[in-house]
């Protein structure tokens, strides 16, 4: 999950169904928290080790962190009066698209292209960030690679500099996630601490690989991630 993720998003694709499965006694509310305590430190590490090779576009990532903070716990209250069955259709079709679309185009984030015009990438960034924020702290599923997709379509960032961002906004939305878990206790420590160590190395080998091989490797991976999500929630919805 944290090789996954440190690329090309979608860890919580390996970590969620493994935690319902292998603790079927506990709560959803205990497998979601979890899941996010050992995704924090995979996504935190991958973020510090991108940005210490490459120049992460902050004046995207950090008003998009921070519009996406608020908007996930916006969006972890509003579980309680909308019902998640409702959005998963619009996710997968959603993802359809965003997959056609990358694999129709075989240039598409192999180079970054030119930057807007500041104020109004901000303007982006902010709108960007809450939505993003909101879906992935109402229902999670595959929010890092709609982020790394926002930021190569709207911002023109290559795969690596849209990966690289997309940790930092992801590392904001765990954090405003564990706000919510935490104080409720809906976290188990010692197995989200220990899944963290794991996922901690699994960041780095994929930031590794990621640095090493470039935009082609990550749009690769975002690839076949996405191509997995959109199975798992078709399976979801059709089958189970």
């Amino acid at each position: 999950a944290g090789f996954i993720d440190a690329v090309a998003g979608g860890g919580g694709l390996i970590q969620v169904p493994t935690l319902l499965v292998a603790l079927p006694e506990q709560a959803p509310a205990a497998v979601f928290g979890t899941n996010k305590l050992a995704s924090i430190f995979g996504t935190g590490n991958a973020a510090w080790r991108y940005a210490r090779r490459i120049a992460l576009p902050w004046g995207l990532a950090l008003p998009a962190a921070a519009a996406a903070f608020v908007f996930s716990l916006g969006g972890a209250a509003a579980v309680a009066w909308l019902p998640r069955e409702v959005v998963r259709p619009l996710v997968l079709v959603l993802l359809l698209l965003v997959l056609m679309y990358t694999v129709l185009r075989p240039d598409f984030g192999s180079v970054a292209g030119p930057r807007l015009e500041a104020s109004r990438e901000r303007r982006l960034a902010l709108i960007a960030g809450a939505i993003l924020g909101f879906y992935d702290g109402f229902f999670g599923p595959g929010a890092g690679s709609f982020m790394i997709f926002a930021f190569v379509r709207w911002f023109r960032q290559d795969f690596l500099h849209a990966s690289s961002a997309a940790k930092v906004v992801n590392f904001s939305t765990n954090a405003a996630a564990l706000l919510y878990f935490v104080p409720n206790g809906h976290v188990l420590w010692a197995i989200g601490l220990g899944m963290a160590t794991f996922n901690i190395l699994g960041a780095v080998l994929g930031s590794k690989l990621a640095l090493r091989h470039g935009s082609g490797f990550v749009r690769g991976t975002f690839v076949v991630v996405s191509g997995l999500l959109i199975a798992r929630l078709g399976w979801d919805i059709f089958v189970t």
